[in-house]
């Protein structure tokens, strides 16, 4: 879905500055006072109905709100409507001489530090406020990691306190065997930051916090009291299925080999399988419905990827010697980690790690 944004301004001085944005960001929707109307005005919504009104509504359809009118007015509408940094939208205010582009809420996963910064940009003399101990401190934004990575952390709930303790300069600890390495852009880490080389070095006296990067299910209590779990997309899962093979079979064939193996469901990058020329609706649905893009293969290629358990079965009615092994080979570019498993009679699930 497209990011929605809106600017409100209540000022003809705020409408020009509306406008100075709105040429930078043409998709960008414009509101302001009807008694403000003006065939050449850059507004491209006039509003008649209470602020206070427009404002519920923006704040519940928008990605990202800009006020042009004081932040004491602007805590003063949105107020009531704030919920949670998950799904409050971006707000960034901005003083009717386009002086100051403030971050005032969800800075961080709302995206309103980088809006405001962008903002500044488009007016001399603007400066970006933003008051995010993270970026002030210039250090790890707990709750941004990975984030351009599409990782998703499974504990948010821990987020708030080992945020704390990083911007606190407390010891935190960092153990990833999967995803991304190249999450943290500034060097060198921050001094109260140390990379492991096991889970079990986070259980020492040494970290107060920690920060987790695996695709691997985390059991022990320690670790996940004192940890925030990210799960980069780094698992893909290969799937033999007959034409009519069900959802249900390969939901559940799925999710019981990631939990046999103790592997994260939602560490899951894509599905492959065999190019069979006609859609398989279960597949399809799978797919559709987890949202989890799906990458077919024809015989030939599948054939030529050396698997451990090649099938003449396999080979008499599909044209090639594997399925789900080859699949998962080919799309991940990486390695098999869980081989062929058997679900009678219409599905065999494997699963390969990407290598990065």
């Amino acid at each position: 879905m497209t990011e929605k944004r809106a600017i409100v301004a209540i000022t003809k001085r705020g409408i020009e500055i509306a406008g100075r944005i709105k040429d930078k960001m043409p998709e960008i929707e414009t509101y302001a006072p009807i008694k403000f109307e003006n065939s050449s005005s850059p507004i491209t919504n006039w509003f008649k109905e209470p602020i206070s009104q427009l404002v519920s509504a923006l704040f519940n359809r928008c990605d990202a709100l800009v006020f042009i009118f004081s932040l004491g007015a602007a805590i003063r509408l949105i107020a009531p409507l704030v919920k949670d940094k998950k799904t409050d939208p971006a707000v960034v205010v901005i003083d009717d001489g386009a002086n100051f582009a403030i971050s005032t809420l969800s800075g961080h996963l709302g995206g309103a530090n980088s809006l405001a910064r962008l903002i500044s940009t488009f007016f001399d003399n603007c400066r970006p406020v933003i008051t995010t101990a993270a970026d002030v401190n210039e250090t790890i934004a707990v709750d941004l990691l990975g984030q351009e990575f599409s990782w998703t952390i499974e504990n948010f709930e821990n987020v708030t306190k080992v945020s704390a303790m990083m911007v606190n300069e407390e010891r935190i600890g960092v153990y990833q065997d999967a995803g991304e390495k190249n999450w943290w852009q500034k060097k060198p880490l921050p001094s109260n930051v140390v990379i492991v080389g096991s889970l079990e070095d986070l259980k020492t006296s040494r970290f107060r916090g920690a920060i987790v990067i695996s695709d691997r299910l985390i059991h022990d209590p320690l670790i996940l009291e004192r940890s925030v779990i990210f799960r980069p997309k780094s698992l893909v899962v290969g799937l033999g299925v007959h034409a009519d093979t069900k959802i249900e079979t390969i939901e559940n064939g799925v999710r019981s080999t990631l939990v046999n193996y103790g592997l994260s469901y939602k560490s899951i990058k894509n599905i492959a399988s065999i190019n069979r020329g006609a859609v398989v609706q279960g597949l399809k649905q799978f797919s559709e419905q987890n949202k989890l893009p799906l990458e077919v293969y024809d015989r030939h290629t599948l054939d030529s990827i050396p698997v451990p358990n090649p099938s003449k079965t396999v080979k008499k009615f599909e044209g090639t010697s594997s399925v789900s092994e080859a699949s998962s080979i080919i799309s991940s570019k990486g390695v098999l980690v869980v081989p062929k498993q058997k679900y009678p009679p219409d599905l065999t699930v494997a699963i390969a790690r990407v290598e990065f």
